[in-house]
């Protein structure tokens, strides 16, 4: 079982010290014989502090609850993860630096949760890597750690053993990328379902979106997106789609672009790429049948999309899931 631990910190953010706990705690691997396809939890998740009765806030640093972690701060160093959520207080504690500081020693994963990011700047984790934070608080974070690469306009980056996301439901994203590199897309798939959220955005698309202009009507891709999804493996062109939805190729592009930051055909590729993994991880589909029921037409196509956008092959991926599956 995977182990994460949340460090606990005064003033912390409420929805950031949430989004881990519930994220983590919902992932379960899949039972097809049960009712909700849950079957045996995969993490365990700790709060770790110092014991101290700590203050968590919301918006305009107003305190909403007070806490107690339940494990000591040592415990930190031994998880799997440790997750530093953000904090209204600008002064990391010397003992939370101390512990990231060798949690990146043991090469224990580490990730942060918006403002969490000037804790993994201060403990020198950033330091040459690229980063994110809430787009309102990354200029002051360059320029507090220059030597950090700070990129306002991703939901978050993935830097191999360090992850850091931007602001309030990127956390979310972040969380699930991570279940996805864990153990696949098909278990963060259905623990994004349970938790009735977006099964994937990718880290790179932009952090907040243009509102609709008034008299566009309701203008919600959901009903839209599922409508694709049920049709992965069809043709499905710019145009089918807008006759489907009722508007022009102009406004359904406009749409796509301004709720998802991606136009209508790379929004499906990026549902093909999704679904194809689903496969390949729990089926035993020849290459061929996974790439015509996923959309893709031929292994070929298939294998291309792959080595561009996953930066391997079907059949790799395949392997390399099987094998990560068999160690745990």
């Amino acid at each position: 079982m995977h182990v994460i631990a949340v460090l606990a910190l005064d003033c912390v953010h409420s929805f950031d010290m949430a989004t881990p706990l519930q994220v983590f705690t919902t992932a379960h691997s899949l039972d097809p014989s049960s009712d909700s396809n849950l079957g045996e939890p995969l993490y365990r998740v700790m709060v770790c502090g110092d014991g101290r009765d700590l203050r968590a806030v919301g918006v305009g640093q107003v305190e909403m609850y007070r806490y107690t972690p339940a494990h000591p701060l040592a415990d930190a160093l031994t998880a799997d993860t440790i997750i530093v959520p953000g904090s209204g207080s600008h002064q990391p504690q010397d003992e939370i630096i101390a512990v990231l500081r060798e949690a990146r020693e043991r090469g224990i994963r580490v990730a942060s949760i918006c403002g969490g990011a000037v804790i993994l700047a201060a403990a020198g984790l950033l330091d040459g890597r690229r980063a994110t934070a809430h787009w309102t608080s990354t200029a002051s974070i360059a320029e507090r750690f220059p030597g950090v690469e700070m990129d306002d306009g991703v939901l978050y980056v993935d830097d191999g053993d360090v992850l850091t996301s931007a602001g309030a439901a990127s956390g979310l994203d972040l969380c699930l990328h991570m279940i996805r590199c864990d153990y696949g897309s098909a278990i963060a798939a259905e623990t994004a379902r349970h938790m009735v959220v977006p099964p994937q955005r990718e880290g790179g698309q932009a952090q907040f979106i243009r509102h609709r202009d008034p008299g566009d009507g309701d203008g919600s891709l959901e009903p839209t997106m599922r409508w694709i999804r049920e049709r992965l493996a069809e043709v499905i062109t710019s145009d089918r789609i807008a006759d489907h939805v009722g508007v022009s190729e102009r406004t359904l592009y406009r749409w796509f672009r301004d709720q998802t930051g991606k136009t209508p055909l790379q929004w499906i590729l990026q549902q093909r790429l999704s679904y194809a993994q689903e496969l390949l991880e729990t089926t035993d589909l020849a290459i061929e049948t996974v790439a015509q029921q996923s959309g893709f037409g031929t292994s070929m196509t298939m294998r291309q999309h792959f080595a561009k956008h996953a930066r391997t092959s079907p059949a790799a991926y395949r392997r390399a899931f099987r094998a990560r599956a068999d160690l745990t």
